[in-house]
């Protein structure tokens, strides 16, 4: 989405530390563009519930064409406003993807995830019996 700023600097992820600028703006960008595709999606039921064909404007081909751009245009906007929080979360992990690729393109070990059998505490790991 072009013109969306970018967050400051102490509320990037770790996994942004020594990625460029570029690969950072774009990741924001998409990011930015995902949550504004999701808001429209969720905005798209709302917009086929309402009869406009016997109203002075509505109905007919034209209307049909042009809803899906207002209604991807009024994502965008929300999405630009602040949204819904999904921008920054998918970020976060388009960040982190990008940290794990470049490890793995460089033969680098990467740290152990949350999610990794080793890093979760015995309890967690014990089998559930039926």
């Amino acid at each position: 989405m072009a013109g969306t700023l970018l967050p400051p600097v102490s509320a990037l992820p770790p996994e942004a530390a020594g990625l460029p600028a570029a690969v950072i703006s774009k990741a924001w960008s998409a990011a930015h563009d995902f949550e504004a595709m999701a808001l429209s999606r969720f905005l798209a039921p709302m917009f086929d519930t309402v009869d406009l064909s016997h109203s002075a404007f509505g109905g007919g081909s034209a209307e049909e064409s042009w809803k899906p751009m207002l209604i991807d245009a009024i994502g965008k906007q929300i999405s630009a406003a602040g949204g819904l929080g999904l921008a920054r979360p998918v970020f976060a992990e388009m960040l982190r993807m990008q940290e794990t690729a470049s490890h793995k393109a460089a033969g680098a070990p990467h740290s152990p995830s949350s999610s990794s059998p080793s890093s979760r505490s015995p309890s967690s790991r014990m089998e559930k019996t039926p």
